[in-house]
């Protein structure tokens, strides 16, 4: 298993964020809003327009739907396969974040612009999850030219 940590250094790991996101099928979004003007509510619009399965994770909005999916408390009510986190919090919960993922056994976490955290991303890399921080998925899909989950 190799250990990353991708951060914004776009000249040098522009391969493993393409990797990572064709990769990815099903990604759990974790403050997810059910308001269209927030970013993450565009993000997931985003990554379910690429063919990604998204489950919204808000714990204020559980049992609700955000774009006929339905929103969850936590990580841990999601009974599917995650692959994938994708962080729209503050970096203060970050760390908690990490935990979460490390014993749920998901290996890949993305964090917003914004959202770093030097402790949370050490034991990450500590416990063989990439993270690939400082970034978005909506910019960096285009950016990079990805046609992705298409089939």
């Amino acid at each position: 298993m190799s250990i990353e940590l991708i951060h914004d250094r776009y000249d040098l790991e522009d391969r493993k964020v393409i990797d990572t996101l064709k990769q990815v099928k099903t990604i759990a979004l974790i403050g997810a809003s059910s308001k269209p003007e927030r970013d993450s509510y565009k993000v997931m619009a985003f990554l379910m327009n690429e063919g990604y399965q998204v489950f919204p994770i808000n714990p204020l909005l559980s049992g609700t739907t955000i774009m006929d999916q339905k929103v969850y408390g936590s990580l841990g009510d999601i009974s599917s396969p995650i692959d994938m986190i994708d962080v729209f919090r503050q970096s203060k919960y970050l760390y908690d974040i990490v935990v979460e993922a490390k014993q749920a056994n998901i290996n890949t976490i993305w964090t917003q612009l914004g959202v770093t955290e030097v402790k949370a991303e050490l034991l990450a890399v500590e416990s063989g999850i990439t993270m690939i921080v400082n970034r978005c998925p909506a910019i960096e899909i285009p950016r990079l030219k990805l046609a992705l989950n298409t089939d």
